[in-house]
Parts: structure tokens; sequence; C-alpha cells
């Protein structure tokens, strides 16, 4: 897929209806409601995230992350979350993509490739086919405890523009994304869309002003 001059935001982690105002209100494009995970921040309840994805207006993407690696468990979580979107945050293990796709009509999903290396060029091109949107994070699905986002680290962009080259679908850059460092992110990688947590906050909450200093560095981009 093309580079993308301006990529859409996706402000991750978000912990109440007053913080995905806030996102909103800064320029975010999608928000983030991260269900239960083995290890990482921004963690809240099903009961929590239906109650701010259905504060959310239309137009803003609601991401119900989620560890589940069962198509019939994610669905049944769905229901109960009802986001416009589901970014699986590991490999499923039963049922496919198309028979989640096939159950809910309507709703987006996004795979998370977490970049290890260059055999994630490969793992990310056999998953494009069967998805909406493929995500690359900075996790390792292998550790004893599994890392699936929220690291805060990046990772080897290289790969990631290598990946966004060789598929025809959205990518989504996460990845100890910093107003500092995301000028050089969109540069080296072209992302249809930028995915940050820890890097707008303070003491684990929202922060307004980290918030705009990174929308302005994404509007740089353009401005140049």
């Amino acid at each position: 897929m093309k580079a993308t001059l301006t990529p859409r935001v996706k402000i991750c982690c978000i912990g109440s209806i007053d913080e995905a105002a806030l996102a909103i209100e800064c320029g975010a494009s999608a928000l983030g409601l991260v269900s239960h995970m083995p290890s990482g921040p921004g963690v809240i309840g099903d009961e929590q995230i239906s109650e701010i994805a259905a504060t959310v207006p239309p137009p803003i993407g609601t991401f119900l992350l989620t560890s589940r690696q069962s198509v019939a468990e994610i669905i049944k979580q769905h229901h109960f979350c009802r986001t416009n979107t589901i970014q699986i945050c590991d490999h499923l293990t039963h049922g496919t993509h198309r028979d989640l796709k096939n159950a809910l009509p309507g709703i987006s999903v996004v795979q998370v490739v977490h970049v290890t290396g260059p055999e994630s060029i490969e793992e990310a091109a056999q998953v494009a086919p069967h998805v909406d949107a493929i995500l690359l994070d900075s996790g390792n699905q292998k550790l004893a405890v599994k890392e699936l986002g929220g690291t805060g680290r990046t990772h080897d962009w290289s790969v990631s523009r290598a990946i966004r080259e060789r598929i025809d679908i959205p990518l989504f850059l996460a990845g100890g994304l910093t107003p500092e460092n995301v000028v050089q992110a969109i540069e080296d990688v072209g992302p249809f869309g930028l995915d940050l947590c820890s890097g707008v906050r303070t003491d684990g909450k929202l922060d307004a002003t980290k918030l705009k200093r990174f929308f302005a560095a994404v509007q740089s981009v353009h401005a140049n």
C-alpha cells in the first residue's frame, strides 16, 4: 500500500469516558479499549469498555483489544462490548478471521503482528487478505508471560516499511511512539495510522499537553 502523508491517530489504553472525549477533542480518529491482557497497561473491564464505546460518535473507531484466541469467545465478548472494530492481539487458535467477519457483518477486524524480525513480513502478508487492517506492535507472544502490546518500545521500522509496501490494506504503526519520534516514524514507515498509549500519558493519565504536541508533530509532516 502507498505511504500515507498524514496518518490517522488512534489513542489506546482509554480508561474513561473523559479520556475518550479528550482524545477525540485533540484529533483522534480512533480509540483503543483494552480488555484482559497477560501483561501491559490500560486494561479495563468489559462493562467499562461497553460504557465508553456507547458515548463515542459514529465516525470515530472504537477498537476492542482482545487477547482471546477463539473466534467464538471473541464474538461473545464483542456482543457485550459493542465496539465497531475488533483488534486481535494474539494468534487465532480456534476459528478463522473469515468466521469472525461472517458472524459480525459491518465490524472491522484488525490483526496485530508483533514485529520481531524479517519473519514478520511473511506473517503479515499471509494474514492481510483476511482482515481489514494490520497493526504492527513491539510485543512478543513467545515469552512466558506474553507481551501483546503497551510495551513503550519501538521496533525495526525498516521491517514495518517492508510490510506496508507488501500488503494492500491499511497499516497501523504502534510501539513507543512519542511527540519526539513520530515525524521520523511517518517518514520511515508511511503508515495509514499511528497507535500510541504511553507516549501521551503522564503517571498513567492521558495528558492534554502531550496529546496536542503529538498531533502538532503529525500535522507538521503535511505542512512540510
